[in-house]
C-alpha cells in the first residue's frame, strides 16, 4: 500500500465514522431548541411584563435538525413515487 492510498482509507473511514455519529445522534434527539426564543417556546416583554408566543417553533422551543428534515424529504419523495406506479 502506498501513503496516498493509506491516507485516502483513513479520510473514508473518519467520514464514515462521523457521519454514522451524526445520524446516531439525530435518531436519539430529534430536535434541537429553537434560537429565537431559546427552547422556552414564548418571549417575555422587558417592560410590561406580557408573554408572547414564538411564532418560529409555534410555541413548542423545539426545531428538527438538519438530519431530520433531510430525512422527512427522502420519505416525502419515497411516498410521493410509490403513489405514482
Amino acid at each position: 500500500m502506498t501513503p496516498a492510498n493509506s491516507a485516502s482509507t483513513i479520510l473514508i473511514a473518519a467520514l464514515i465514522i462521523i457521519t454514522l455519529g451524526y445520524i446516531a445522534s439525530c435518531v436519539l434527539w430529534p430536535f434541537k431548541a429553537c434560537r429565537t426564543c431559546h427552547g422556552e417556546g414564548k418571549f417575555r416583554s422587558p417592560f410590561l411584563r406580557a408573554i408572547r408566543l414564538c411564532g418560529a417553533c409555534k410555541s413548542t422551543g423545539l426545531r428538527p435538525r438538519a438530519g431530520l428534515k433531510a430525512w422527512n424529504a427522502y420519505r416525502r419523495l419515497h411516498r410521493k413515487n410509490r403513489r405514482n406506479r
